[in-house]
């Protein structure tokens, strides 16, 4: 039994080193070297202090701002510890009703758009936490931004367009736009 049991233990001691110990912390200090800003959790920092991450959605509800994707995790919006998506079909009744609730939503805070809802403001995002959206989005909600915030829509259409993010590499996704960051650069225009 000893000579079975102690280069067990042996083992499991050493790959418990190796995997536990050694590999996480090389891995954390190559990322922290390497990419400090993500390793850090892609903060976004204002006179110092953070106020959000570039990779998790805020709720974001005064006219005034843009406002993201709706999100999927509960009991709060973006939880990034509650992180999942809806799971509900397009044929599911819950979700066409959240839909309309949402385009309803969207159609009394801005009586006068017209145009028509583009889909990633009505429907959440597989994780939840998304914290882009389209530029269809963010062009759809411009008018509203300027009147509340008493800005010329040109301008607001101008952020818009210099906030955009294009695919990596011009190829590898859509473009996007980061709410948070729109948000803070309207900020900024005071």
């Amino acid at each position: 039994m000893k000579t079975i049991l102690r280069p067990a233990l042996v083992m499991f001691t050493v790959l418990t080193l190796v995997t536990g110990v050694a590999y996480p912390l090389v891995v954390t200090g190559a990322a922290q070297s390497l990419f400090p800003a993500q390793a850090g959790g892609s903060l976004i920092l204002r006179d110092g202090k953070p106020v959000g991450s570039s990779l998790i959605g805020q709720n974001f509800s005064d006219p005034k701002n843009f406002w993201g994707r709706p999100s999927a995790t509960g009991p709060m919006p973006y939880n990034a510890a509650a992180s999942s998506g809806a799971n509900q079909g397009p044929l599911n009744p819950a979700l066409v009703d959240a839909v309309k609730g949402r385009i309803e939503a969207l159609k009394v805070a801005d009586p006068g758009n017209t145009a028509q809802v583009p889909v990633d403001l009505v429907t959440a995002s597989a994780s939840g936490l998304d914290p882009h959206i389209s530029p269809a989005a963010a062009r759809y909600q411009a008018a509203r931004v300027a009147k509340a915030r008493n800005l010329p829509v040109e301008k607001v259409q101008a952020l818009v367009e210099q906030r955009t993010e294009t695919p990596l590499f011009g190829v590898l996704g859509e473009s996007r736009v980061n709410v948070l960051q729109l948000n803070l650069a309207l900020e900024a225009l005071r």
